[in-house]
């Protein structure tokens, strides 16, 4: 090796030594360490664990079904209830027509047979309806009665323009209001309906 390499080789060998000279805050340093903390800190709580948003997604879904069912509950119980009503007036509407009809079935029967009964009623003034055929009448107008078939027009009876029908008129010293004073034909009624009204002789006060 040449002289010359000799001398350089102490100098390539020598360190090369690099120097800091900035000074470090310790405060700076103290609040740096307090930012990171914070940041795990707060990183920490906003985090959710695993699976909780799936939870409360379900659970509102589920909410939102209850309340759905909950609302097709009460409009199907509002129409059960409307159908309800509405089933018992029909069933109101139908009893009371097919009574009204009932009756009306009863009263046109009824009021065929009326000319047999005026026959009886005729026959028991004279004296005639006597023996069996006395008893044959009875039973009839009893089970006539049970019908609710009813007679009406006493001599005596008020005259009542709604029952009684006029065909005679006098006047009277002996009455103090228009009075019925001779039954030509007795009025009949079913229920509370009119069959036919009494054919009367009336005294009106002198």
């Amino acid at each position: 090796m040449s002289t010359a390499d000799d001398e350089n080789e102490p100098q390539a060998a020598e360190r090369v030594v690099i120097r800091d000279r900035r000074k470090i805050d310790p405060s700076a340093k103290d609040s740096a360490a307090t930012a990171a903390k914070a940041k795990e800190s707060s990183g920490g709580g906003a985090h959710r664990a695993p699976g909780q948003d799936d939870d409360d997604s379900a659970a509102g879904a589920f909410g939102a079904e209850l309340t759905a069912l909950r609302t097709e509950l009460e409009e199907r119980t509002r129409d059960l209830q409307r159908v309800t009503a509405e089933y018992a007036n029909y069933r109101k509407r139908v009893d009371r027509d097919r009574g009204a009809a009932a009756e009306q079935t009863i009263g046109s029967v009824l009021t065929s047979l009326l000319p047999v009964l005026d026959d009886l009623d005729r026959a028991r003034e004279h004296g005639d309806l006597v023996g069996p055929f006395a008893t044959v009448a009875e039973a009839l107008t009893a089970a006539l009665g049970k019908y609710g078939l009813a007679a009406f027009g006493e001599k005596g009876d008020p005259f009542d323009p709604t029952r009684h029908e006029a065909v005679a008129h006098q006047m009277s010293g002996d009455v103090t209001e228009p009075t019925c004073i001779e039954v030509m034909r007795r009025g009949y009624t079913l229920g509370e309906r009119l069959l036919r009204p009494a054919l009367v002789a009336v005294a009106d006060p002198a």
